[in-house]
């Protein structure tokens, strides 16, 4: 490709993009230090949480993010970052931010962290490291799941009344559970394939999960990944 081209030229072309590639390293790299500093004290960065004893769970602050890059949409990631809204209402671990009141236990939302704002160029890099974590490749790439259709009141029926979901978590604002994340938001967050995958086989990706596993044959699946479509192509 480069014939024709003057030798000093060449090298000059060649150092330069050698030049360019130990910058982009560098930069991956340096990404990748802030990340963990910054965010590995509330979330699990790597595999090394799933061989913990079980009260690892309890221990929580935040969801592991070992998967980001099988689970999330880079550019959700992108957007929330820089506007972080609450995704469970009751924390990563539930029993931690319950308190009691005449009408049972309530979420004490005083006990919630916020996640911090990021700006732009941060949120972007954040969210570009983040989709570098795919240690379930092979998950995915096993996943069947086509994205489809199913009826609202249908798909409504079968998230709550059937398979029970709503016991923990919501289809609607402040309808449903709150042990688990709302998944009204989740088709736009989550890749298609994370949500067939993760609803059939949840300790496969996370052992300390509290997600149990249900009717886990495939077309009960695909029925329920097809309402979290429908509900969230809704969302704003």
């Amino acid at each position: 490709m480069m014939k024709g081209i003057p030798v000093k030229l060449r090298l000059t072309l060649g150092i330069a993009a050698a030049l360019a590639a130990s910058v982009h390293v560098a930069a991956h790299a340096d990404t990748a230090a802030d990340v963990k500093q910054q965010c590995g004290s509330c979330h699990a960065l790597d595999r090394d949480y799933a061989k913990a004893a079980k009260h690892e769970r309890a221990e929580r602050k935040a969801p592991p993010l070992d998967f980001a890059g099988n689970k999330f949409r880079r550019e959700w990631l992108y957007s929330w970052l820089q506007n972080p809204v609450r995704l469970r209402p009751a924390g990563v671990f539930p029993p931690a931010h319950a308190k009691p009141s005449a009408d049972g236990d309530v979420v004490d939302t005083t006990t919630l962290a916020k996640h911090p704002a990021l700006d732009a160029a941060q949120a972007g890099k954040v969210a570009d490291y983040l989709m570098t974590l795919t240690p379930f490749d092979g998950l995915i790439a096993a996943e069947t799941y086509q994205p489809g259709t199913i009826a609202q009141r249908m798909g409504q029926m079968n998230f709550g009344k059937f398979k029970g979901c709503d016991g923990c978590h919501q289809d609607a604002p402040d309808t449903g559970g709150v042990s688990g994340p709302e998944l009204y938001t989740a088709w736009q967050r989550l890749q298609p394939a994370f949500i067939s995958a993760y609803i059939a086989q949840p300790a496969a990706w996370d052992p300390h999960t509290m997600m149990p596993v249900g009717d886990a044959n495939t077309a009960a699946v695909h029925k329920l990944a097809n309402y979290l479509k429908l509900i969230g192509e809704k969302q704003p």
